[in-house]
């Protein structure tokens, strides 16, 4: 879920370690940095292995993902007090429900999925996907969630589609997903998987994609934030890293420099920062990186995908929503905003709100009344008091709300933003620190709403990975506006894409996660504007031609999500989640129930 504009520098910074917290009592011990000649070795190691793997049978494949999920499901709950403790959460506070469900649950839940397509390959030789219709736009729209009753019954009404690329048609679909499992012919590939710093998952879920859906063995090299995690990593997929189909590396600058370019490393994939990207491929000299650029020739010759993060827009759709409605959706944001300190590349970062409307007032009281509500939290991400005093300097239409102690932020708004300024820097960076800004366009019409909107969220706002749409279902009973609607999800430039909830849940589905990818009018990113990334992680359906991932919601369900503040269960529900997930388990859907009912 989520990295940043900023985080993932801290791979080429100069240190070798950093204190995750800056709380003496919240720091973290990080594994001392891996020697050069241990580097080299293991990728060595790495290299002779990778052929073996990427030419094992389904059969060993879907023993290893068993075997590697089962180590994961025993060091969780020491995971999760790990990084408790580093972002200074209360280990069994409710709070500590959010290192459960964006730490933990979308690894448990992706391992089981990614061993039931690749059951469905030995058998079926395809994996499984929902049906297919086609878009407004004329796109293919293959559904991938829900992927069973236990999802249907837990998240009802909720659904998830990838869309295609323009091109792709129903037979290249059945044809070319899983097409690594396809191909006669496999040379051993080893990928560097460049962690981000922000979440337990992200880094782990990176490895998975690579591992199974590319047939890739992995250099995981931890970044130094939270490289506190590494020996959990280690010891959850030793099945893995005993056979050399995995390693784990620690260091920072250097290590990352060494690696990025070594002549036996393959690939890179890096969840982080577009200036980090562009320092990799293009070099750190300015005047030079210019000339390459200029000529196309990078500096590193060999592929790299890549996640960069977001200014990450919330599109509230004026409609007939009611005070229970609003203050519903108030806390869809206020999680949006808030959840692990605003420290996610999917953080909500900029209203866009219709301007003339009565209800743009009734949301903003609502969501800061919300946040009021919030305590707030442990700024433990490096640099984050100097980028909020940055952004906040000399600003007016500035509501800071909450007593932050030591070492906290509090949770800022920046209203009334100009839609004209080019300049604007909440326009053009992720803050990665607790700052909410927001704009009003538009008129209350939702007709004209939608096209301002989307044309100011993909011409004004970096990143092309994720926005979320707010929409009340009686606007869409108007035909006009419906069809005006689903043309705005099929021309927003991002690869994921929520309807009335929090854009986390779709990180953790097993959906495909990554930034816009079109070759058509609406062209994704290239190497000389990265945007966001490219490529998709995460694919359990290992989907081939993808577009973007919009997944839709009710405006409200029952019981409240557990990933609202407010939720007094949240905890329990997310550690009952993860149970469940090890294998799809009914046992475990009463308990789950319950829980979240007493929320």
């Amino acid at each position: 879920m989520y990295t940043t504009h900023t985080h993932a520098m801290d791979q080429f910074r100069e240190f070798s370690s950093y204190p995750v917290s800056q709380s003496g009592q919240n720091k973290t011990e990080t594994p001392p940095t891996s020697s050069q000649a241990m580097l080299d070795e293991t990728i060595a190691h790495l290299g002779e292995a990778a052929w073996k793997f990427a030419t094992m049978p389904i059969e060993k494949r879907i023993a290893l993902a068993t075997a590697m999920q089962q180590g994961y499901l025993k060091v969780i709950e020491a995971m999760v007090q790990a990084g408790c403790k580093a972002k200074g959460i209360a280990p069994d506070s409710n709070l500590a429900a959010e290192e459960w469900a964006a730490g933990s649950w979308g690894v448990v839940r992706q391992l089981r999925l990614i061993r039931e397509s690749l059951q469905s390959l030995e058998k079926t030789g395809n994996t499984p996907i929902g049906k297919i219709r086609r878009t407004v736009a004329g796109n293919l729209a293959v559904q991938v969630y829900p992927n069973n009753a236990i999802d249907g019954m837990l998240f009802k009404d909720i659904t998830a589609e990838v869309y295609m690329q323009p091109n792709m048609t129903e037979s290249r679909i059945e044809t070319e997903r899983a097409s690594f499992y396809k191909r006669p012919n496999h040379q051993g590939k080893v990928v560097l998987v460049l962690g981000a710093g922000n979440l337990a998952s992200i880094a782990i879920m990176d490895v998975l994609t690579k591992m199974f859906n590319e047939g890739k063995v992995c250099l995981l090299k931890m970044n130094p934030v939270n490289a506190y995690l590494g020996p959990f990593i280690e010891e959850a997929f030793k099945a893995a890293i005993d056979q050399n189909f995995l390693a784990v590396v620690y260091g920072g600058a250097e290590v990352g420099r060494h690696l990025v370019y070594h002549p036996k490393i393959d690939e890179v994939h890096l969840t982080g920062s577009d200036k980090t990207y562009n320092q990799i491929v293009w070099g750190n000299n300015s005047a030079e990186a210019d000339e390459r650029r200029a000529h196309n020739q990078p500096l590193l010759n060999k592929p790299i995908t890549a996640e960069l993060g977001n200014v990450s827009p919330i599109i509230v759709v004026p409609g007939p929503y009611t005070d229970k409605e609003i203050r519903f959706q108030a806390e869809q944001i206020a999680t949006a905003f808030t959840m692990n300190a605003s420290f996610m590349c999917c953080a909500a970062k900029v209203l866009v709100m219709p301007k003339n409307w009565d209800g743009t007032a009734k949301f903003m009281q609502a969501l800061q009344e919300v946040c009021a509500e919030i305590p707030t939290r442990n700024a433990y991400y490096p640099g984050a008091e100097d980028r909020w005093q940055a952004i906040t300097k000399n600003r007016n239409n500035i509501t800071n709300i909450g007593t932050p102690n030591a070492n906290e932020l509090p949770w800022t708004f920046i209203t009334d933003l100009n839609p004209d300024n080019s300049n604007e820097t909440l326009f053009n960076e992720e803050p990665f620190c607790s700052v909410i800004a927001s704009v009003q366009i538009g008129s209350a019409s939702p007709v004209e709403f939608l096209q301002a909107a989307t044309e100011f969220v993909n011409n004004r706002l970096w990143g092309t990975l994720n926005a979320t749409l707010i929409v009340h279902p009686k606007t869409l009973k108007d035909t006009n506006t419906n069809t005006v609607f689903e043309r705005a999800i099929s021309q927003l430039k991002y690869g994921a894409i929520t309807v009335n909830t929090f854009i986390g849940l779709l990180f953790c589905t097993g959906a495909p996660w990554g930034a816009y990818a079109n070759s058509g009018a609406y062209a994704g990113s290239s190497a000389n504007d990265i945007q966001s990334g490219n490529g998709f992680v995460h694919n359990t359906a290992m989907l081939e031609g993808i577009e973007k991932v919009v997944l839709r919601a009710p405006l409200m369900v029952f019981p409240k999500p557990a990933w609202f503040n407010s939720h007094k269960k949240a905890k329990a529900v997310t550690t009952k989640l993860v149970a469940m997930e090890e294998n799809a388990s009914w046992t475990k859907v009463p308990g789950i129930v319950m829980a979240a009912m007493q929320g």
